[in-house]
């Protein structure tokens, strides 16, 4: 394929656009209308589209370069398809060529300067916004009697998918507005009324729609087809004032924004001007998802950060590495503080027939060489009543329009190792006997001592079994492990008097909370769960049933 040398095509009459971003790699494929690299004047920045189809085979230029119409930025492989012209002439540089020529007769020059200053109004109407109709108008940023130069942001449509600007494709004065805040709008809905001071006479009445394509991860990007550069689709830099503040990016980078989730207001630019670029959006991104591993509040949270202290100045320290699995669980714990509404229901259940039942069958656990502990009988018994009240085995959609309701029961059990906290999971526990959990429940606690637990042993639990029960304590309120809605929280078994028959008599009570997401269960249903599970406890021979 022949080689050709790609230019910077008529920028007007701007001179030393910097380039801020590079669209494309070095082998990289394009077609005609791939945009290539963003340039960056005062007022706009500028897309510069392939003129041909090809392989890049050279970029010339770099981030940060100054050039000029006919600069050479790319080398490419031409595939042999026709070259977009690089520049489109314009009307009115025409006629202004005809009023400055020395050689233009007095009557033509007055007349080419009568032309000139036509004024007409015209009807700007809503671009092709992707097949959406009745988008709402979030925002309108003129009013009538402003001067607004081409490309400048007249109102913002937001569809279900994405806030969309609208540009202006003339430059002029606004007098009249056609619509307001809260209009649902489609293609051709009339925006506004301007009055252009033309070039030339006008050929028709109406202004053409801007043809703009809008979708959910770019923004509007506009073109006219008299009074700009064809090859050249410009894109005013908008400037988003939140009190002192303003936002200057490029519209690659309000693109990467979006796709992140990132306010642009909150990210300080280090580029020239104060500009954002990637490299400060990747550095607020990285520096928000650290935040909460180190113990402060996340950025643009709102929750004022904890101040470091130099604790040296109090005696001796010694500053200790955190693990990657204690940093994973510290984000992951603050994540599920700081988004679950999480309440506690306390209850407690006589175990005194389980613990009978359980110490009965030690020589038939020894004989298959495991040791039973009350883990396994918990989980049966929660699997029975997540069976009976499904609200508890459900997900929250992230739409918040919807639960997602699990008909598969998989518990997690909380093990503490010597490297952190670990939660592997047991799948379809209400189809397994109380041994079979037993010696699954063994073989995954090793496992996660020895770190050799997979990535699907600690996923798809519905539901999580937190047991202090052998190290002490009355109760205690464990995080809610997000996606999943509930907690159980278990504490040491006591030996407590029991008013029973008119007497008190010493019985086994098993102490435990359970934490749930507000936003999925209510705290009549929680009081009900706590009840079943005290009763299936209590007599596990409610298991059979």
């Amino acid at each position: 394929m022949p080689v050709e040398i790609i230019k910077v095509p008529d920028l007007g009459e701007t001179k030393d656009v910097e380039v801020i971003e590079i669209l494309i790699k070095q082998g990289q494929s394009v077609r005609v209308n791939d945009s290539l690299l963003v340039l960056e004047s005062d007022k706009a920045a500028m897309e510069i589209p392939a003129p041909k189809s090809g392989v890049v085979s050279k970029i010339l230029v770099k981030v940060g370069d100054q050039v000029n119409a006919g600069d050479a930025f790319v080398e490419m492989e031409i595939e042999g398809a026709a070259a977009v012209p690089a520049t489109a002439p314009v009307v009115a540089e025409k006629v202004a060529e005809k009023v400055a020529s020395p050689a233009a007769e007095p009557a033509k020059a007055a007349a080419a300067l009568a032309a000139a200053t036509h004024k007409r109004l015209e009807l700007i109407s809503v671009p092709d916004i992707g097949g959406d109709n009745d988008v709402e108008v979030i925002e309108v940023h003129v009013k009538v009697g402003d001067d607004i130069a081409k490309e400048d942001t007249l109102v913002t449509l937001e569809s279900d998918k994405a806030a969309m600007d609208v540009p202006s494709p003339l430059a002029g004065r606004i007098t009249a507005l056609k619509i307001k805040v809260g209009d649902k709008v489609s293609k051709g809905s009339a925006v506004l009324e301007i009055e252009v001071t033309s070039a030339a006479a006008p050929q028709n009445a109406a202004a053409a729609p801007v043809d703009a394509k809008l979708s959910a991860a770019a923004p509007a990007a506009a073109s006219s087809p008299v009074s700009a550069p064809a090859a050249a689709r410009t894109q005013a830099i908008v400037e988003e004032a939140v009190g002192d503040r303003k936002v200057y990016a490029g519209p690659a980078v309000r693109k990467l924004a979006r796709e992140l989730g990132v306010d642009l207001t909150r990210v300080p630019g280090s580029g020239s001007r104060g500009r954002v670029q990637k490299e400060d959006l990747h550095g607020f991104v990285k520096a928000r998802l650290q935040a909460p591993a180190s113990g402060s509040a996340s950025v643009g949270s709102g929750i004022p950060a904890v101040p470091d202290i130099d604790f040296s100045q109090f005696g001796e320290i010694e500053t200790v590495p955190m693990t990657k699995l204690h940093k994973v669980t510290a984000l992951n714990m603050h994540r599920n503080w700081l988004n679950v509404p999480a309440v506690a229901q306390f209850n407690e259940a006589d175990v005194t027939e389980l613990e009978e039942f359980r110490n009965a069958q030690r020589k038939d656990a020894d004989k298959r060489g495991l040791r039973l502990t009350p883990m396994p009988f918990l989980l049966k018994a929660c699997a029975k009543v997540l069976q009976e009240y499904k609200q508890f085995n459900v997900s929250l959609h992230s739409s918040g329009e919807h639960l997602i309701q699990k008909k598969y029961i998989h518990i997690g059990v909380a093990v503490a190792t010597d490297a952190g906290l670990m939660v592997p999971v047991l799948r379809d526990v209400d189809k397994k006997t109380i041994w079979q959990l037993s010696a699954e429940l063994a073989e995954l606690t090793e496992k996660a001592k020895n770190r050799r637990l997979s990535k699907e042993d600690m996923q798809g639990a519905c539901f999580t079994i937190s047991s202090l029960g052998a190290i002490g304590g009355t109760g205690f309120t464990p995080i809610v492990n997000t996606p999943e809605v509930a907690i159980l929280g278990v504490s040491k078994t006591q030996i407590k008097p029991v008013y029973i028959n008119n007497a008190f008599v010493p019985r086994q009570m098993l102490p435990f909370s359970l934490c749930y997401d507000h936003r999925a269960v209510n705290g009549v249903d929680a009081g009900n769960f706590v009840t079943r599970l005290a009763e299936v406890l209590s007599d596990i021979r409610l298991l059979l049933l």
